[in-house]
């Protein structure tokens, strides 16, 4: 292990409300829970920080709840384990249940939390193309302004940047009613515990939804290439639109010209399967 702990301190709260007093009191406490990404930091020595907030005891965060006109409400604190245990999530999003499944094995799964997934802001996060093809909002509090609201897919700024403050913590995701057929799809360099190489969630209605991930600095929708299959164009017609509006990446693990030639049989495959 190439990070040293000697130099690292950790608060522990024992309420949301201190949990956001200590973010209030102090902008340089890091939030942590199932510290699955943070151990990967340290062992690489790449660790950002050295004070850090342990949220994990806070189980007011863990809840599923349907509230309001049908919207799932998840907590930031819910284990991925929980969303494929959950009825609720299996009965109105099902896609994201079977991104929960792609997320790493069984130890990853019963420490991550989709809190901690959307805060990490990988543009690899499995579950991250489901909340963006869904509509979902990003639900903040800080210890002075209260709560907010941001629609997830203004929440990343840029590469590993959101629009979280310093002194505020996530304390939910909300997705509103879906309706319409869900479809999720991984690509990888095996079956599990593999960082995807592309990723697409997408819901086939009226008016179709698709983002990705592992395209580019963060999730993206494809708004150009939704429109072009609402109008009514053939998919031939609409992958063209998407070959024009997607730009992927190269990196390490794969490169741009391979990410568009997978991208684009995902979109057809989404749409003949949800034909």
């Amino acid at each position: 292990m190439r990070g040293a702990i000697s130099s690292l301190s950790l608060v522990r709260p024992r309420t949301i409300h201190e949990a956001l007093r200590a973010l209030r009191d102090d902008n340089e406490l890091v939030p942590l829970a199932g510290c699955t990404d943070l151990y990967v930091a340290l062992n690489f020595g790449t660790l950002a920080g050295s004070k850090f907030l342990d949220l994990w005891p806070l189980e007011r965060l863990r809840k599923i709840e349907v509230v309001g006109d049908g919207v799932l409400r998840i907590g930031a604190l819910a284990r991925f384990t929980d969303i494929i245990l959950s009825r609720r999530v299996k009965t109105l999003v099902p896609m994201l249940v079977d991104a929960s499944k792609q997320i790493g094995g069984p130890q990853i799964q019963n420490r991550g939390t989709i809190g901690g997934n959307i805060a990490n802001a990988s543009p690899a996060g499995d579950s991250l193309p489901v909340l963006a093809a869904t509509d979902a909002v990003v639900v903040l509090a800080s210890q002075d302004a209260g709560q907010r609201r941001v629609k997830f897919t203004e929440f990343y700024t840029g590469y590993r940047k959101t629009a979280r403050k310093a002194d505020e913590l996530i304390l939910a995701v909300e997705i509103p009613r879906v309706s319409g057929t869900q479809w999720f799809r991984k690509v990888g360099t095996r079956q599990a515990q593999a960082i995807s190489k592309v990723v697409m969630a997408g819901v086939r209605s009226d008016t179709p939804r698709m983002a990705f991930g592992s395209v580019a600095a963060t999730t993206v929708r494809v708004p150009k290439t939704e429109a072009a299959l609402a109008s009514g164009k053939s998919i031939d017609e609409a992958v063209k639109v998407f070959e024009k509006e997607i730009k992927p990446i190269d990196d390490v693990r794969s490169t741009a010209e391979y990410r568009m030639t997978v991208a684009s049989n995902l979109v057809r495959r989404f749409w003949a399967d949800t034909a």
